[in-house]
């Protein structure tokens, strides 16, 4: 008998409460982010609630639910009812790409909030596209990049960018925080069972909250604030992607530089994470993954919503709760409902960042555990050096843009080691396992393909150029013929051996 028929891979199961309350906090914590700083920069709230939020919004959805259908397939192929749909929303570190090298850029060369919107919903657009092009060589690149080296990277972010910096948010409201994460490390991490049986994240919400409110944290006045967001902003496709293209194509041209990093960096992000599901036993094609997140991100643009979409390092976190694909379905559902009747302008001015926080720690501590969990001891090295530009890239971004002579003086290599991190890291892992495993033709090959990201300016450089970096350039030509040279070694002794033992076998 088919075991497809056998199973019954249920639409929603108990888990998958706490692993809808940790993607829905994931995206509404960047939602707030986009909403905070575009009101910030100048523009109006009508376009941020009527356009920029519902459009994020239908990109979120479709990913959602898509995602969740990918599960039930692979569900149904392989006989399982432990499958897991992977977590999908807006890229966290394109988002701040997109807010401040696209559209703050375009807003300062227009000096109008609704034309340089316009271009912003061009170059996501473009971004989608570039992405659905580059899904063709996702099984190539799965298929030839390590692991340790992939998870490693990704490690480096959740350690850095999501589990430390949730942290620190965590810790500003010491009472409160600490006793949230108190709640989920004892009801996800040790599984005990919270009263009424209310699911950790759930609870954790509530009661932080009310704390938070309670002890003064929080100020009541939010509340008023919150609720004066509420209204009706309708779902609409919108003709304004496709005016843009005539200023990205022209006067906001310099922008494209942009994209073909950024963009391949998020294709990238997407095929790390459908990798460490992998090493967790779901299986997923990385290129239909990929040509998602493109077709999302395009779709977000017609909507107005203007920032790249991708598999979330969450995933794993889901995983490990043992979330099926309701979490996704509920996901898409909800911001739905809270995009269109102006749920997430609301929530995001009521519930503290501190509250939310302990969850997303959890999701980043999960991902960096699974990184050495799923690899064999001898790669834990390539792991954790993958780990460490991310390092470099925290300090560059929260304070290289302030304080430049501080991030000097503590050294000159941490800016351009922060530069394209994510090219650096997987690089550096694959190089180190190549070298553990005593791969020299493959470790040169890594570091020449390092020599050449860098000589065009995707690693260690601010923008592309010719000869962007070429002092780093030079350093990976010169340990690939290093590397080379041991290979070459090691062909010649290989050839007297078997010279040796033609000779023995013929006497």
């Amino acid at each position: 008998m088919n075991s497809a028929k056998a199973i019954n891979y249920p639409w929603f199961k108990k888990e998958d409460t706490d692993a809808f309350f940790a993607l829905f906090q994931n995206n509404l914590a960047n939602f707030v982010i986009i909403t905070v700083t575009m009101l910030g920069l100048g523009f109006p709230a009508s376009l941020v609630f009527g356009k920029v939020i519902p459009g994020a919004a239908v990109a979120v959805i479709f990913g959602n639910l898509y995602y969740a259908y990918m599960a039930g397939r692979l569900a149904k192929k392989e006989g399982r009812t432990d499958v897991t749909a992977l977590s999908y929303g807006i890229s966290t570190p394109v988002m701040f790409i997109f807010l401040f090298g696209v559209l703050v850029p375009a807003h300062a060369l227009t000096g109008d909030p609704e034309l340089a919107w316009t271009i912003a919903l061009a170059a996501a657009f473009l971004s989608g596209l570039i992405e659905v092009l580059a899904s063709f060589t996702g099984k190539w690149l799965q298929r030839n990049l390590p692991r340790a080296a992939m998870l490693g990277a990704l490690a480096g972010v959740a350690l850095a960018f999501i589990a430390g910096e949730m942290l620190f948010k965590t810790l500003e409201m010491p009472v409160v925080g600490l006793f949230v994460l108190a709640v989920i490390l004892l009801g996800i991490v040790g599984k005990v069972s919270l009263p009424f049986k209310i699911p950790a994240s759930l609870f954790a919400i509530i009661i932080g909250t009310v704390m938070a409110f309670g002890l003064g944290y929080a100020d009541i006045s939010t509340v008023n604030e919150g609720l004066g967001n509420l209204g009706f902003y309708p779902i609409l496709p919108s003709l304004a992607v496709f005016e843009g293209f005539q200023y990205l194509l022209g006067a906001a041209i310099a922008l494209l530089a942009v994209l073909l990093p950024i963009t391949i960096y998020n294709a990238i992000e997407t095929m790390n994470n459908v990798e460490a599901m992998a090493a967790e036993g779901d299986n997923y094609d990385v290129r239909e993954c990929q040509a998602v997140d493109g077709v999302g991100t395009m779709l977000g643009a017609v909507f107005g919503g203007m920032f790249p979409t991708t598999v979330y390092i969450a995933s794993v976190g889901s995983k490990w709760m043992g979330a099926g694909r309701g979490y996704s379905i509920l996901n898409a559902g909800v911001f739905f409902l809270a995009a269109m009747f102006g749920v997430i302008a609301a929530l995001s001015a009521i519930i503290p960042v501190a509250v939310v926080a302990p969850i997303l720690v959890y999701v980043g501590i999960s991902m960096v555990s699974s990184a050495f969990a799923t690899n064999e001891k001898k790669y834990y090295i390539a792991v954790s050096i993958a780990m460490l530009p991310y390092f470099a890239n925290y300090l560059m971004t929260r304070f290289n843009g302030n304080n430049p002579e501080m991030i000097a003086d503590l050294s000159a290599g941490i800016v351009p080691l922060g530069q394209g991190a994510m090219f650096t890291a997987i690089l550096l892992g694959a190089i180190t396992v190549f070298l553990i495993d005593h791969e020299y033709h493959k470790a040169a090959l890594f570091s020449f393909i390092a020599a050449f990201l860098s000589f065009i300016g995707l690693m260690h450089a601010p923008s592309m150029g010719f000869a962007a970096a070429a002092d780093y350039a030079a350093g990976y030509v010169l340990i690939g013929v290093f590397f080379g040279a041991y290979y070459l070694k090691d062909i010649r002794v290989a050839g007297r051996e078997k010279t040796k033992t033609e000779v023995i076998a013929g006497d």
